[in-house]
């Protein structure tokens, strides 16, 4: 065998580029593959899409098990393609397309039926699915739809009504003109609508950006609201214990009003004494500073202390003799 620099580079590079092909091809199919993959892929037909998009999640009983893949139009039905991973679906199951937020986010709901496995080549009928009326975008289009109005144009139809209708009975009359003053303070307030339903959109869109959040805090909501499912009966006993607590205290009261009264009445005769020498108080408090500066330094020396008695021995008397006198012994 001859060395790889001496073999021939083109069936090389041939087997190269195969191997190359094949791995791209096993990347971008990764899905479809039974280990690594996501699933088969299943599909079903709706009658309108009602906001589902692709990416959004596949739940069993609420379980995520996969994702939608397409959102297409078919034949003036919707036909939704979907992956389903370690899903057992039936030839029975139907689909329908849930609301997963408030914020109008969707998903696509499984429920399996049926003793043979679905065909992934054949749809799910529109016998078979629901879709959801979606409110928020039916509030989108109310806001657009209104926003679009001619306020000023229809404040003169409703005008011209009303006055082509002046010779109606009262009843019909009145309405009308109720109907045109309404309309006459539509249109002045016409800036003031623009401007609530500009602020209605800007408030969507916030809602719509924190909508992680807003799934974070449902959440945890649940989540407190089963802690307290779960400790009900501790929090129970709890109660109970308080209100039991709550009697016996209000029974201690009751059997000893008599000495605590006394009691109250003794301590209202302190404070009164207290208050009536406050200021002798404050003296003794200001000189015994000074006392016990001095009975401290008297005990410092140990288990004795030290005093001094001025006057308990006469003191001896001065020498008044000269000192020729001491030498020659007087004359």
């Amino acid at each position: 065998m001859g060395s790889f620099s001496k073999r021939n580079p083109i069936p090389i590079g041939i087997i190269s580029l195969a191997v190359i092909a094949g791995l791209l091809l096993i990347a971008f199919r990764a899905d479809t593959l039974p280990v690594i993959g996501s699933g088969p892929e299943y599909r079903a037909e709706f009658r309108e899409a009602a906001g589902l998009q692709s990416g959004d999640e596949v739940r069993i009983a609420g379980v995520k098990i996969g994702k939608v893949t397409g959102v297409s139009l078919s034949n003036a039905k919707v036909l939704v393609t979907f992956r389903a991973k370690d899903a057992d679906l039936g030839d029975q199951s139907s689909a329908s397309i849930q609301i997963k937020t408030l914020l109008g986010n969707k998903f696509l709901a499984i429920d399996p039926a049926g003793d043979q496995p679905l065909d992934p080549d054949t749809p799910i009928p529109v016998e078979r699915t629901v879709a959801p009326y979606d409110v928020v975008e039916a509030f989108n289009a109310l806001t657009d739809q209104v926003g679009e109005l001619n306020t000023e144009q229809l404040a003169a139809s409703l005008r011209t009504l009303s006055e082509t209708f002046r010779d109606t009975p009262d009843e019909v009359r009145a309405s009308l003109d109720g109907l045109s003053r309404l309309s006459v303070t539509v249109a002045s307030r016409d800036q003031q609508i623009a401007k609530l339903l500009g602020n209605t959109n800007k408030v969507s869109d916030l809602l719509a950006v924190r909508n992680d959040d807003i799934d974070r805090i449902l959440a945890d909501g649940s989540t407190l609201l089963a802690e307290l499912n779960s400790r009900q009966e501790a929090i129970s006993r709890l109660l109970d214990g308080t209100r039991r607590l709550s009697t016996q205290l209000r029974g201690l009261i009751d059997d000893n009003e008599s000495q605590i009264r006394d009691t109250l009445d003794e301590l209202d005769e302190l404070t009164d004494t207290l208050e009536r020498n406050q200021d002798n108080l404050v003296k003794i408090t200001r000189r015994l500073g000074p006392f016990v500066t001095v009975f401290s330094n008297t005990l410092g020396n140990g288990r004795w202390f030290d005093s001094f008695l001025d006057g308990l021995l006469p003191s001896p008397l001065p020498d008044t003799t000269t000192p020729d006198q001491q030498i020659g012994g007087g004359g």
